[in-house]
């Protein structure tokens, strides 16, 4: 199935590209040089391959530990057995973790499993479960053991429990000083496969914060001159299986805007290959993020470079200072054809939409409140952005206060529930079609240059990204959106990911 609701039977593909999409196996195959294989999907629903258009996604293949998303529990049970499950492919005595990208609201019990409940499921492996930015966390009694042997230990209950802030920080710290280059690399691999596992396929990832090397880091910061090395690893062993776009963060502090202008000086726009190129600017490229003359100056020279920007808005009055500071700069260079992007927007106005609209702006939406979001109108107002007609898609802003599946995001943009189940957007919800839409095609316009030809859609001559669902998205009932998987994923005519439902 296409985004727009086109129904195929067969599709082609031939050195990563479509060359066939219709009805007719036989005429299919002709369009091969030699037989090709054939795979029967046996009435299982196909859709093109994901694009989110807003994550950390390389936070997350850097992360410490033998990490596990717990983003698809929902109970301590399912954490415990989620953990014995990851046990089997973990050496014994290694760290088990999981660090951002779940809450406590989503499991039945409200809270974080204890150290007795940990020891359960995995006595063998000390574990550190930290969510959000900064905690609080849990542990086990053999990761209690490990944090109180160091040298200035954080503070752990005797249920094993880890204060938010500092206490967190030093855990968190103490696990990213063990780190390899190897471990980052095995980390790497491990996002990537989970990332297949869900149907999202390409991804534009907007950076981290700059690491202190101290407790006061959080989930998010990194060294950001050496992040994305493990992953340009991987992919020169021909060893990536997602299409990574890259979006580099700033936090300049002064008019000099001095890692921006570096930047632009010595880092090429769009440069790579279809697996991993570079993106644009953001989300973050200055720390006055809502708008002043740091803003202004960063804003300015980045428009005169002809560079892509991205930055984010979290409140009822950032995206006003935002949007006017960009129209002060359209005046003098154009951004029009740059397209500048505000992220989350849950309080975005239909006025300030237009005027973005007007400068060529667009605007990417988020399910992010799921977690912990709360009424009346929590946000972002997706019917009315759709409405609006300004350009619009859909990223997971996963891994630390958002998940990274789509399927939780598209949950929330439907129904408006959050974790809690409670209705915290009501009249914002959108279809499934066009919540399909936010996904694939209209992500396109995010992606720009020859990505916008070649990816978000099975048409002949895009790239064969597919995508087959354990479940009918379509048919399923509300709460079964949380539960859809992919069964197999192709990247460029390569499968990827398959979990042998299909006998392949």
């Amino acid at each position: 199935m296409n985004v727009g609701g086109e129904v195929a039977s067969v599709i082609g593909i031939k050195d990563g590209v479509i060359i066939y999409v219709g009805e007719n196996q036989a005429d299919a195959l002709d369009e091969f040089d030699e037989p090709p294989s054939v795979i029967d999907l046996q009435g299982h629903v196909a859709i093109p391959g994901l694009i989110d258009c807003h994550n950390h996604i390389v936070l997350l293949g850097n992360r410490p530990g033998y990490h596990t998303p717990l983003e698809n529990a929902y109970s301590i049970a399912d954490v415990q057995n989620t953990y014995r499950s990851r046990a089997g492919d973990v050496p014994s005595g290694s760290f088990i973790t999981t660090i951002g990208g779940f809450h406590p609201n989503q499991f039945s019990e409200r809270r974080l499993p204890t150290l007795d409940e940990l020891d359960q499921a995995i006595p063998d492996s000390p574990v550190f479960i930290s969510f959000g930015f900064t905690g609080p966390a849990t542990t086990n009694s053999l990761g209690k053991a490990y944090f109180e042997s160091l040298a200035d230990p954080p503070l752990i209950g005797v249920n094993g429990s880890i204060s938010s802030g500092q206490n967190n920080g030093k855990a968190l710290l103490a696990l990213r000083n063990q780190l390899t280059f190897d471990d980052r690399k095995r980390g790497v691999r491990d996002a990537m496969e989970y990332a297949v596992s869900l149907g999202v396929t390409t991804h534009i990832d907007q950076g981290g914060f700059p690491a202190t090397g101290t407790p006061s880091d959080g989930a998010a910061h990194e060294d950001l001159y050496s992040i994305h090395l493990p992953w340009l690893s991987v992919y020169d062993d021909e060893a990536g299986i997602i299409r990574l776009r890259i979006n580099f963060l700033h936090m300049d502090d002064s008019l000099e805007v001095p890692t921006v202008q570096q930047r632009l000086l010595n880092t090429f726009k769009f440069f790579g290959n279809d697996m991993m190129k570079t993106g644009g600017i953001g989300e973050f490229i200055t720390t006055d993020y809502a708008g002043g003359p740091f803003f202004s100056e960063a804003a300015q020279r980045i428009a005169k470079a002809g560079w892509r920007l991205e930055v984010h808005s979290l409140t009822n009055t950032d995206f006003q200072t935002q949007i006017q500071a960009f129209e002060s700069v359209n005046a003098n260079n154009s951004v029009q054809d740059l397209r500048w992007v505000i992220a989350h927007v849950p309080s975005i106005t239909p006025e300030y939409l237009q005027r973005l609209k007007k400068i060529g702006g667009g605007v990417n939406l988020s399910g992010w409140q799921y977690f912990a979001g709360t009424g009346p109108l929590a946000g972002p107002p997706f019917k009315d952005i759709l409405a609006s007609g300004i350009p619009a898609g859909i990223g997971a802003d996963g891994m630390q206060i958002a998940p990274l599946n789509p399927w939780i995001h598209a949950y929330y943009a439907t129904t408006g529930k959050n974790a809690l189940g409670q209705q915290i957007n009501p009249g914002q919800q959108i279809s499934r079609q066009e919540l399909l839409n936010l996904y694939t095609r209209a992500n396109q316009w995010f992606l720009g240059g020859s990505d916008e030809r070649l990816l978000g859609s099975l048409e002949i001559g895009r790239l064969g990204d597919i995508v087959v669902l354990n479940k009918d998205y379509f048919a399923i009932a509300d709460e079964e959106l949380k539960e859809l998987r992919s069964i197999m994923t192709v990247v460029g005519g390569n499968i990827v990911y398959d979990d042998n439902s299909l006998g392949v």
